[in-house]
């Protein structure tokens, strides 16, 4: 059996045809343009393969709901030509295969939980801080999904005293997402983040936002494990200052793993967590049939 998966960003979309075991045999990326430009390079490189099916990981807000009218949808994202997309819909279309879906940062976390660093348990919290910030958990083995899925890069944090960046949410202005996303240490610095390496205060201020929303997820999902990936994760020196101003915070109120380098990491699978994920996420479309 073949299965594809999707992990389509807002930036790029990635695609890959697995087996049952995860082995990935085909993959490449895709810009993302317009719906119809980005959706007819994914049929072509899926139509030369017999698939039974396909995980779908998809940047967001999404339509999560299968009663809902517009399930399957992208709905209210900033990227205008894809807003109120059917998805899942256009892709049932073309492939005539079964399709699971939900967010990319959600099938990140299944890619961790099942086959990357936190394999053997079963709970996890997976988020990327790059152009965005996005989130995702597994829960007792099964992605975190309610109403809709999780919107956590748009939680509220206390500022710092001594920052006066206003933020860049389109949305909310200085939420987590907009004070503490790639862009946003853009704007706050005045250049890019792969330029200030070498800025201790830029990474101090990130690991003090990082922090504050690592607390609320920690209290309210306990995680086994906490995985931390995106682009502005490249700054490895990010870690020390969120475990300093995460024990700072919680005050041992809560307890922690005595080692935070062993509890906060990296993804194990590097930048394939998503990829990986949605291919898990077709293994699962099928089992579900059964």
């Amino acid at each position: 059996m073949l299965f594809g998966g999707i992990e389509a960003g807002g930036t790029k979309f990635v695609c890959a045809v697995g087996d049952r075991d995860g082995n990935i045999m085909e993959r490449i990326q895709i810009p993302t343009t317009k719906p119809t430009e980005t959706i007819g390079k994914v049929h072509d490189f899926f139509k030369e393969f017999k698939l039974n099916a396909i995980g779908l990981g998809s940047f967001g807000p999404i339509d999560i709901n299968p009663l809902s009218d517009t399930y399957g949808y992208i709905t209210s994202t900033p990227k205008q030509e894809w807003r109120n997309f059917p998805f899942v819909n256009t892709l049932k279309e073309l492939f005539q295969v079964p399709i699971r879906f939900t967010t990319d940062v959600n099938a990140a976390a299944l890619g961790e939980s099942i086959v990357g660093a936190a394999k053997g348990l079963d709970s996890c919290f997976y988020m990327t801080i790059g152009t965005g910030i996005g989130a995702g958990a597994v829960v007792q083995g099964k992605i975190l999904e309610g109403v809709t899925h999780p919107e956590m890069g748009h939680i509220l944090v206390r500022r710092h005293p001594e920052d006066h960046f206003k933020g860049n949410c389109l949305y909310h202005s200085d939420c987590f997402e907009g004070i503490a996303a790639g862009p946003a240490i853009e704007a706050r610095w005045g250049e890019k983040g792969n330029k200030l390496a070498e800025n201790e205060e830029v990474w101090k201020l990130e690991g003090y936002y990082i922090a504050q929303a690592l607390m609320n997820y920690i209290l309210i999902l306990s995680p086994k494990k906490i995985i931390l990936g995106g682009g502005v994760m490249n700054q490895k020196q990010i870690f020390t200052h969120v475990h300093f101003y995460l024990n700072q915070l919680l005050n041992d109120y809560v307890s922690l793993p005595e080692i935070l380098e062993n509890y906060i990491v990296s993804p194990g699978l590097n930048d394939r967590s998503g990829i990986v994920g949605s291919l898990i996420l077709a293994i699962q479309a099928i089992e579900e049939i059964k």
